[in-house]
């Protein structure tokens, strides 16, 4: 049976200063229903994980006019790669100009973003050994730290289309099923995953042993936890085209087997989800609206997860067994910060999950606070949100 598409029409586009593409009845049954549930965040337990990395942001110059901001960027990816092509068989000199340091990794982003959605949050990873780093101090008074080894580092070059992340990754080959159950102790992990509500699993590309703690959860750990059908597990891969075949399909078939124990929802931006359906033979699906609802439904009916959500830049798609739906997002061409914008749609789309909010809300609540992060640069509260949704100026 083929799944069911709804396609949500936009024909009123309100006028303000986010121009926001939501239909009224979209936007207004989100309100509502923030309004009613949007405090229950506060009861629900996540367990959020495992990776850790200080992030510097920063701005590749093209053209420096003098000292400190005096400079021309680049005005985007293609730009900056002609000129490291144009160095191939002689050598060239790039100045990267620091924009903020902060914390990374698909975990502690994510986790900030439910805390401050009002979440009850247990972050694990990389966040230092021995002490905390003092990018991840903020995260840890608002939240459970359980710390394995030192952080990754990234070095994010953004663009107006897009960012370059260089990292160094050497200390997650630490995040192994024997270090986890080390840092909580005894049963401690088996007890964090049977309290939570959400057990989220990041950044499976850049964890070696990532797909080891998928088989140590669903062999050994799950079926001593009790039972339960509303016990959400979301799955973020982060970008594996660097590993290869078998094992992104060795990934894929762990994650499916969490079904027995949960509902599943993999999380993909566009080229995550391009590179999930080659390697299942999928063929290929355009970008178009159309095109993204059959790359979704295909790909969660292949694998037989509850649901799986794509969020490209300007839009987002989640099929279920149902059928699937489209939100577009409050796009904009210059973003204060895009690094986190992707993390910030799955805190979003995750909380409207543990509220019980439906798929089109939870989109809606995903690019929402996205798009408040891209602009701001900071996690928003669930009344940011509804402001954002509300308050056009």
């Amino acid at each position: 049976m083929e799944d069911r598409v709804l396609v949500l029409d936009h024909p009123h586009p309100l006028i303000g200063y986010l121009d926001p593409p939501y239909p009224m009845d979209l936007k207004s049954r989100l309100l509502r229903e923030l309004a009613s549930r949007g405090a229950g965040l506060s009861a629900r337990r996540c367990l959020v994980g495992f990776d850790g990395f200080v992030d510097s942001i920063v701005s590749a110059v093209a053209q420096r006019s003098g000292q400190g901001e005096n400079f021309t960027p680049f005005s985007g990816i293609a730009e900056f790669g002609r000129s490291i092509q144009d160095a191939a068989g002689k050598s060239a000199n790039f100045e990267l100009y620091p924009r903020m340091e902060k914390l990374g990794g698909n975990g502690p982003i994510m986790a900030g973003a439910l805390i401050a959605m009002d979440a009850n949050v247990t972050c694990v990873g990389a966040f230092g050994r021995g002490s905390i780093h003092p990018v991840f101090a903020d995260l840890a008074r608002q939240a459970r730290l359980v710390s394995l080894a030192e952080p990754a580092r990234t070095t994010a070059i953004e663009f107006p289309d897009g960012k370059i992340m260089l990292g160094v990754t050497e200390s997650l080959d630490q995040i192994t099923p024997a270090n986890l159950t080390a840092a909580f102790g005894g049963d401690g992990f088996r007890d964090a995953i049977a309290e939570a509500d959400l057990v989220v699993l990041g950044n499976w590309t850049m964890i070696p042993h990532m797909t080891e703690i998928y088989t140590e959860l669903t062999e050994r750990l799950l079926p001593g936890v009790p039972a339960r059908e509303d016990r959400l597990f979301f799955f973020d891969l982060a970008d594996p085209g660097k590993r290869s075949r078998a094992d992104l399909l060795g990934a894929l078939g762990e994650i499916a087997r969490f079904e027995r124990f949960g509902r599943v929802c993999l999380g993909l931006n566009l080229r995550e989800a391009q590179q999930v359906s080659a390697a299942l033979d999928l063929g290929a699906d355009g970008d178009s609206p159309e095109g993204l609802r059959s790359l979704a439904s295909k790909i969660r009916s292949r694998l037989e997860l509850t649901s799986v959500v794509v969020h490209p830049t300007a839009c987002a798609v989640c099929a279920t067994r149902a059928g699937s739906c489209l939100v577009d997002g409050p796009y904009t061409a210059q973003p204060l910060i895009s690094t986190g914008a992707g993390d910030h749609f799955n805190a979003g789309f995750v909380a409207g999950q543990l509220l019980g909010l439906g798929p089109e809300s939870c989109l809606c609540l995903g690019v929402s606070a996205s798009g408040l992060y891209v602009r701001t640069g900071r996690s928003p509260t669930v009344a940011d949100v509804e402001n954002f949704l509300v308050n056009w100026r």
